[in-house]
């Protein structure tokens, strides 16, 4: 029997998320209010639809990859809830804030459905692959059929815990990339000052001690790493504006519970000063570009 999915959202990270739900053999209603995404949509198998309500109302699947934490509040309460089948499972993969995710699945629970926050990890190359890591927060008896409906884009699953924890998981993740981000950007600047080639030292660091994700998987200069966005001027990947989003989640959220964060309170005022210059649609890992002084080779956007 076929899985009819609504996938509403189909921006750089819902796009390649909805292609792999269609190339699994689902029906997938796609919605997003741009038309060129729709179009793109269509063209990976999806069937573009007119509505979020037309999308949702005879799903199996309620799959959401928005901006922020009102649109999802939003989408849920008005547009979502209501419409689709009480056996309909909903997974919300935005990023947003804790409080937020749990709010909008105790809207869900209490009309009748099964409800996840979902965030995931990896990037728009995952997103396309299908290999992004999902982090997820739900009751633990759906865990299963939760992994089950993730399974076309993921290559790991994870329960964090109840409702919200998914959220909470990818926010202290993605402070750590931000922080070993800027921290391999700084090296790479400071390798250069030193008269080390940052390729040279892409080799050292891979192999030794400083390894992380940014450098062996994300590397912010050309060459070592083809799959990078820093082999493409860093077009594409994932926006400075959205890493800046999550560390301000991050940030907001320790202030609230406490938590004391100072190296990511300054990687959050870098990349705000990043973005404040007019490069929050570049990849995060541009700005090694601020870093080195070398802006005016970075085209805006």
């Amino acid at each position: 029997m076929t899985t009819t999915v609504a996938f509403i959202g189909l921006g750089n990270m819902g796009g390649g998320m909805a292609a792999n739900q269609a190339k699994a053999g689902h029906k997938v209603l796609a919605f997003d209010l741009s038309e060129a995404a729709l179009e793109r949509a269509a063209q990976a198998g999806c069937t573009p639809v007119g509505s979020v309500t037309e999308a949702v109302k005879e799903a199996d699947v309620v799959i959401t990859m928005l901006p922020a934490g009102p649109h999802v509040l939003k989408v849920y309460s008005e547009q979502i809830i209501g419409a689709a089948p009480t056996k309909a499972l909903l997974l919300d993969c935005s990023t947003i804030d804790v409080d937020t995710a749990r709010k909008v699945a105790g809207l869900a629970k209490d009309a009748g459905y099964a409800f996840a926050d979902a965030p995931v990890s990896g990037g728009t190359m995952a997103a396309d692959a299908g290999t992004l890591a999902f982090m997820v927060g739900c009751d633990e008896p759906q865990f299963a059929r939760i992994e089950a409906a993730l399974e076309p884009m993921s290559r790991a699953t994870f329960r964090a815990g109840d409702h919200g924890a998914g959220q909470a998981a990818k926010i202290c993740n993605n402070m750590i990339l931000g922080i070993t981000m800027l921290g391999t950007c700084e090296a790479i600047g400071l390798a250069e000052k030193l008269g080390l080639d940052p390729v040279k030292m892409f080799d050292i660091v891979a192999k030794s001690s400083g390894q992380s994700w940014s450098t062996t998987t994300y590397y912010p200069w050309p060459g070592p790493v083809p799959t990078a966005p820093s082999n493409r001027n860093y077009e594409g990947g994932f926006a400075a504006a959205m890493m800046l989003k999550d560390l301000k989640l991050a940030q907001d959220a320790a202030a609230k519970s406490g938590a004391s964060t100072p190296l990511g309170a300054q990687t959050e005022a870098l990349f705000q000063m990043f973005n404040g210059l007019g490069y929050g649609g570049r990849d995060f890992s541009a700005i090694l570009q601020m870093l080195r002084g070398k802006l005016d080779e970075l085209p805006k956007e």
